[in-house]
């Protein structure tokens, strides 16, 4: 019989994570080593990177960290001669400006696009060709709700997050007959530096909190399950899916319960 129990095992494996210092990005290169893989912990906060690898070190996993600026070419071009062609690439990092698409300047617009849309794929193009001149590998970035409902103020981030999903699709599409997967994940709410700002508005915090089925926030640890699910066998037959962990925030049209 098929052994099953092993779809998960990532023993054996090298996994890249990007933006690994804090986060969602921490969580899962914790989760990825708690597996069994060698975590590459990529950060630009190299300080932070090395905690990371330093945690999964004292739980008797295999990490080890380095710096990366996705928003440099010829950093990306380290990290590749670095690390090589890794089983599985994880790419987290993104940043917001909350206005007024009227109010938005071309410079905060060229900001938001160079790290979340153009650092992003850059990552994925420059690691995705080595995988394919492999044969194998899993690419999962992480994309958002915001690629299909949207909000006032998140004009740039929305089409940054939009834009990184179909990249992801287009990906997938190419690369499939070389043996890469390649898949997004789109978070709901989420606690986490990029977050902050909405935590520390109690109204904010609770009505996004009201907005999906499960009435809470997601902590970075609950992504974990589905990045590991990407990244290994179990997801074998999966690429170029739109992976909601959004506490069915895209499921139901608000938290109003009218009389049945």
């Amino acid at each position: 019989m098929k052994e099953y129990a092993n779809l998960f095992d990532l023993g054996g494996r090298t996994a890249l994570v990007v933006g690994a210092a804090s986060g969602i990005g921490e969580a899962c290169a914790q989760g990825l080593a708690a597996f069994g893989a060698h975590v590459a912990c990529a950060d630009l906060d190299l300080e932070g990177a090395g905690r990371t690898a330093a945690g999964i070190a004292s739980e008797g996993g295999q990490a080890e960290a380095f710096q990366l600026d996705m928003r440099d070419a010829a950093s990306c071009a380290a990290a590749v001669e670095r690390v090589g062609a890794p089983d599985a690439l994880v790419i987290t990092p993104a940043i917001n400006v909350r206005k007024r698409a009227i109010d938005v300047t071309d410079e905060e617009f060229r900001r938001v696009m160079e790290l979340n849309l153009l650092g992003t794929f850059r990552v994925m193009r420059d690691f995705g060709r080595l995988m394919a001149e492999r044969g194998r590998g899993s690419i999962v970035v992480f994309s958002s709700i915001r690629a299909q409902v949207v909000e006032p103020g998140q004009a740039v981030y929305a089409a940054t997050k939009a834009g990184t999903l179909q990249v992801a699709r287009t990906m997938a599409s190419e690369l499939g007959a070389s043996g890469v997967r390649v898949n997004a994940v789109a978070p709901g709410v989420v606690e986490t530096p990029l977050t902050r700002q909405i935590k520390d508005q109690p109204e904010w915090y609770d009505a996004y909190a009201r907005k999906n089925a499960l009435g809470r926030w997601a902590q970075p640890s609950e992504m974990v399950g589905a990045v590991v699910f990407l990244c290994s066998d179990a997801a074998s037959y999966v690429t170029g899916s739109y992976l909601t962990v959004d506490a069915g925030w895209l499921a139901q049209d608000g938290r109003f319960t009218p009389p049945l």
